[in-house]
């Protein structure tokens, strides 16, 4: 790529990226709990008002906790993956490592706090196969033009020091399906006159057994080397539904706790005081030694005395509205209010519409997050030589359950649906394929008593009669 082409590139992509990176920024702040109320000014706060001193500033940590949850729910259990032989789900579990359901979780957060989730791969060092997930607000994709909209390319940006001078630089990389290509200037530069080609690439020459570091790196990875894990169908990120509830909620409850500190305040009104104290201190000093407190009378009608101000609080409308607006919170968020009376010991019914709105949210970015993991699989095999016509996939979620009744049904159960499904839905088997390892195995101990236990491949045990 020219370098005056590149340069084109980017003053036609980074502002409309600008206004998501803002976006992006704040949802990460709510997520971190830097929300609005620690910057703006609270509507109960009057400038020289001696009634009103305390100025505290109390966030909510909701968003956090229904984005968590999310993640929570859908991988606390890792996706699985069969791509219909064994050699391929071998060669994809490995290249995914022990770090997969880590990454998931990553995924998860970076696409609820900016809409869109992105993980990186590569080639290693060793020739293996390697991801990662990036923050979302690197990542600038070029669409094509056509109605079902493909990657055609992606410009990651950063910030990186240069370690031979310690100067900190802004780094444009640009991605497409053959190559990726670098780019840099000095944060402190003009624009982006300052841009220069960026050797990082290190780039090994075997036939003359020498290496060196170019700007343009070779891939040969086949297609862009960048998934995109979208939040939802519409491009939305969690906080846009629940924001301004939130707000609400900080105010109230901050401008509650302002009030109960303001009322511990005694104010002292004194009218035509005639005592021979000057300053307030002493004031005070001559009410608290003598209990007494003078003052000069003019006239039947005259007022003079001694009075107190103080601050009425609406208790019961304040209570009310924070109530509403948390329950508000919870279900404009889709999530689930963690509140101990929503629980009990709820039937299995009870627990599942406790989670329905959770469920539907799940799902929505479920069937975003599917299509980035057949992606994500397909380069794996691609990487290694292998295809898979078909790639099944198993969600698992995790959720508060009854346990005896799901366990009382998988009993009144057998007979009318197969072992093997009983098995897969108790609620004590994490891996169905490993626990019908361990019946097979119970069965040859116990042999003819035995006789009861579904075997590995679902048929009928020894001695059992159609």
């Amino acid at each position: 790529m020219e370098l005056e082409i590149a340069k084109k590139m980017l003053r036609s992509y980074m502002p409309g990226h600008e206004k998501f990176v803002v976006e992006a920024d704040t949802a990460n702040r709510y997520y971190r709990k830097k929300n609005d109320i620690m910057t703006i000014k609270c509507e109960d706060k009057i400038e020289d008002d001696p009634l009103r001193n305390a100025d505290n500033r109390i966030p909510s940590n909701f968003y956090k906790l229904q984005v968590n949850q999310k993640a929570a729910y859908a991988f606390t259990d890792p996706v699985l993956f069969d791509a219909g032989n064994d050699q391929a789900n071998e060669t994809i579990k490995k290249a995914l490592g022990d770090a997969f359901q880590k990454k998931c979780k990553a995924l998860c957060v970076q696409a609820s706090n900016t809409s869109v989730g992105w993980l990186h791969y590569w080639k290693g060092e060793n020739g293996e196969f390697k991801y990662s997930v990036l923050d979302s607000r690197e990542v600038v994709p070029i669409w094509n033009k056509e109605l079902e909209k493909e990657l055609k390319a992606v410009l990651r940006t950063y910030r990186d020091i240069d370690d031979a001078t310690g100067d900190e630089y802004y780094i444009y990389e640009f991605w497409t399906d053959e190559e990726a290509e670098s780019f840099r200037r000095r944060i402190d530069s003009n624009g982006y006159d300052a841009l220069e080609p960026y050797r990082q690439y290190l780039t090994i020459d075997v036939s003359a057994n020498s290496e060196s570091y170019e700007s343009v790196y070779q891939h040969g990875l086949g297609e862009v080397p960048f998934i995109f894990f979208n939040n939802n169908d519409e491009g939305t990120n969690d906080l846009n539904d629940i924001k301004e509830l939130i707000d609400s909620y900080d105010k109230i409850y901050s401008g509650f706790v302002n009030d109960l500190e303001d009322i511990q305040e005694i104010i002292f009104v004194l009218t035509n005081y005639g005592g021979e104290a000057d300053s307030p201190t002493e004031i005070l000093r001559e009410i608290n030694n003598t209990k007494i407190i003078q003052v000069e009378s003019e006239g039947p009608n005259d007022r003079s005395g001694i009075s107190t101000l103080a601050i009425e609080i609406p208790v019961e409308a304040r209570e009310k509205l924070l109530t509403m607006t948390r329950k508000s919170i919870f279900e404009q968020g889709m999530a689930i209010d963690p509140d101990p009376q929503n629980f009990g010991n709820s039937s299995g019914v009870a627990l599942g519409y406790l989670y329905s709105l959770l469920e539907l949210k799940t799902g929505f970015m479920e069937t975003e997050f599917r299509i980035s993991f057949n992606r994500l699989v397909r380069a794996i095999l691609r990487f290694h030589n292998l295809s898979a016509d078909n790639i099944e996939q198993t969600w698992t979620r995790t959720s508060v359950t009854n346990d005896a009744e799901l366990s009382d049904i998988a009993q009144k159960s057998k007979g009318i649906i197969s072992d093997e499904t009983i098995v897969r839905r108790h609620p004590w088997v994490d891996d169905p394929t490993k626990e019908f390892e361990r019946l097979e195995k119970q069965r040859k101990e116990r042999e003819p008593q035995w006789d009861n236990v579904p075997k590995a491949d679902g048929g009928l045990a020894d001695g059992e009669e159609e």
